[in-house]
């Protein structure tokens, strides 16, 4: 099972820590440390398929050099301020990558390995896109 502790710091800061302790600030943005609760989410998401895309990537020993994803989520005018929309745009360098290696690899973390995505999916529409960078 896994588990995680979130200790108020004072103001509108706080401490979350996971089973392992590490450990993340989080706050509102007029305190100007520490990450946003709903952004973290979408660090999550992304964190949850890099792991899953490196995996494969390195499984199908296709020389993966560099992996940053940017996310971009579309919320909800109205409290709750839900996503309804999670686009995460891909960029990935390595020597033997290919379209359709880095597509496959993408589609199963989405579909089959990203706890997240699942969490997520039903309620969020997510998206993809990726580039090769030279």
């Amino acid at each position: 099972m896994s588990s995680a502790t979130v200790k108020w710091i004072g103001g509108k800061q706080f401490i979350g820590m996971d089973s392992t302790k590490h450990s993340v600030v989080l706050s509102t943005p007029d305190e100007g440390v520490g990450m946003k609760p709903s952004e973290l989410l979408l660090v999550a998401l992304a964190a949850c398929t890099a792991v899953d895309v490196v995996e494969i990537l390195n499984k199908k020993r296709l020389g993966l050099e560099k992996l940053e994803i940017n996310v971009e989520g579309e919320q909800e005018q109205e409290p709750p301020w839900t996503f309804r929309k999670i686009h995460l745009i891909y960029r990935l360098k390595g020597e033997k990558l290919n379209e359709k290696d880095v597509a496959q690899a993408i589609e199963l973390s989405e579909e089959k390995y990203c706890s997240v995505a699942a969490t997520l999916r039903g309620k969020a529409e997510i998206t993809t896109s990726f580039e090769i960078v030279a």
